[in-house]
């Protein structure tokens, strides 16, 4: 099974720049996207072969999490079911026979670090949600977690210590998720590569020097990382300020 997430930035946008030649190239059987910034009816996508769910958020041109699967889940879920959280179109959870599926858009903290004090308790609930999920069946996480979790993970590390995205506290919470029994499969399977990076400022230039952030991830329960392999970062392919990762799933062992 072949899994692929992409922050799209705005779908609309997206699917003027390519977006359906990468769909037809991956051929992927579960395709999780964020930022989609647009309700369903407001989308000129809908592959005949694939269930569609979206999440968006209240706010119009705003954040919302879409999946679409090949096969049917058995369940799924909008949200982590906690109203504070519940309103920006941040999370959805699918349920397939051996794993839980999580499609998260991580919140931002700001420039001026203004919703930090919310990311905090955001983080804390999050890591409750997916503990509970964990001890039912393994979970799979993908999607924009707005932070840069190591110095390999960032161009310029040294420069950005403090800064959005790469505050200690960001840092610590995903640390503390991973400690909590989840693993980082790019990092289990390149734990040296550098110059790896997910999203790239839109300033001139910045992408053609590969000044980039790695803060897009599939993470795993510990119990479920031998059955994930081959977890790709498509750097080669535009059409958001973020490139699409991947994963492949042996869902049958």
């Amino acid at each position: 099974m072949k899994l692929i997430s992409w922050n799209v930035a705005g779908f609309r946008a997206c699917l003027k720049k390519g977006f359906e030649e990468f769909w037809n190239e991956a051929k992927a059987d579960i395709v999780c996207l964020q930022e989609v910034k647009a309700l369903a009816e407001q989308i000129p996508f809908d592959p005949s072969d694939y269930y569609c769910y979206l999440n968006p958020a209240e706010k119009k041109g705003y954040s919302g999490v879409m999946v679409y699967s090949k096969s049917k889940p058995i369940s799924v879920v909008y949200g982590m079911g906690i109203e504070e959280h519940d309103h920006e179109g941040r999370m959805i959870t699918l349920e397939y026979p051996s794993f839980y599926l999580i499609n998260v858009y991580v919140p931002n903290v700001k420039r001026g670090l203004e919703r930090l004090t919310y990311r905090m308790r955001w983080e804390d609930d999050f890591r409750q949600y997916v503990n509970l999920l964990r001890v039912k069946k393994p979970v799979v996480i993908c999607g924009d977690f707005n932070v840069a979790h190591q110095e390999i993970d960032i161009k310029n590390a040294k420069q950005n210590i403090g800064n959005a995205g790469f505050t200690i506290e960001e840092r610590e919470k995903f640390s503390t998720l991973l400690a909590n029994g989840f693993v980082d499969t790019y990092r289990y399977y390149y734990p040296n590569k550098s110059e790896v990076y997910s999203w790239w400022s839109y300033m001139p230039g910045v992408r053609d020097r590969n000044i980039g952030w790695r803060i897009d991830y599939f993470l795993v329960s510990e119990n479920f990382i031998t059955n994930v392999y081959n977890p790709r970062i498509y750097m080669d392919v535009y059409g958001s300020d973020h490139c699409p990762i991947g994963l492949e799933i042996d869902d049958e062992a």
